[in-house]
């Protein structure tokens, strides 16, 4: 007589655990993985850095201008697509300059956060793939710290960059469980120029803290004030009474390296550093 083939084990079913009577299961792990992998790791606080995927390393946008200007000389009279993609790589190596900083910044933080006692503090967390993402944990990894990255399955930009390290790297499915584990072990945030995602990311940060939903100190800096003030007119906000003029302490400015450092630094010692122990206990939120 034949042996009855078994049934798979429902938690060994990837076809039901696909399915969409499995997605609070699927939410579930993107919570439960996540934490186990934290804790394992050591990882308690976090330094956020949201920025586009976009903005290239100075020595990729370098070569990719001279590439450009080199097609232009060959031809007596450039078309007009070669004329603006001139345009386009003389803005993205201007805006490389972002990268850099951001690479300059992660080291600084990270070699500071290592002489915190012997515990592991603030770690260098962005959203995993290109760009800012990139050079943020880039200086991590080179000033010898750990770097996480939170990626999240796209269509496109996404691939994880190569400065993460090995056990701290994720895949999301699901925008709102990757923007939980940005927030909840987050003790100070970085944004540097970005597109729509940079956008939702900090305005949803600065909705929670505006409504008392996260309740902990979070340190912020708007890295750039010449690209965020063509971008968001906080002023006229004010003006038209949409937010209050103590909502613009929520965050602060800075354009160099060392001028972000000494904001974050400040603002980690006030509140996580030098604090009462009622303080940090409340931290986690």
């Amino acid at each position: 007589m034949a042996r009855t083939r078994r049934t798979p084990k429902a938690y060994k079913n990837l076809e039901f655990l696909q399915s969409p009577q499995a997605r609070s299961l699927r939410i579930l792990s993107e919570f439960l993985e996540p934490l186990a992998r934290f804790k394992k790791e050591g990882i308690k606080d976090t330094i956020v850095f949201f920025g586009s995927a976009r903005i290239p390393s100075r020595a990729v946008a370098k070569k990719r201008l001279e590439v450009v200007k080199a097609e232009i000389r060959k031809l007596k009279k450039p078309s007009k697509r070669l004329q603006v993609k001139l345009e386009h790589t003389i803005i993205d190596f201007q805006m490389s300059q972002y990268y850099e900083d951001a690479v300059a910044l992660t080291y600084k933080l990270t070699k500071w956060a290592k002489t915190i006692n012997n515990s592991i503090h603030f770690v260098v967390c962005s959203g995993g793939g290109p760009g800012i993402m990139e050079g943020a944990n880039k200086g991590a990894i080179q000033a010898g710290g750990k770097s996480i990255g939170l990626n999240i399955s796209l269509p496109f930009e996404q691939d994880s960059n190569p400065y993460i390290s090995k056990n701290l790297s994720f895949e999301f499915h699901y925008f709102f469980m990757r923007k939980f584990w940005f927030l909840y072990p987050a003790k100070a945030l970085v944004v540097f120029p970005g597109g729509f995602g940079s956008l939702d990311e900090f305005m949803e940060v600065l909705t929670l803290l505006q409504t008392k939903k996260i309740k902990k100190n979070i340190t912020i800096v708007l890295y750039g004030r010449n690209y965020w003030n063509q971008i968001i007119n906080f002023q006229a906000m004010v003006k038209f009474r949409m937010i209050s003029k103590a909502d613009l302490k929520l965050f602060s400015y800075a354009d160099t390296p060392d001028e972000a450092f000494t904001i974050l630094r400040k603002g980690l010692t006030k509140n996580y550093l030098s604090a009462p122990i009622s303080t940090l206990l409340k931290s986690g939120n």
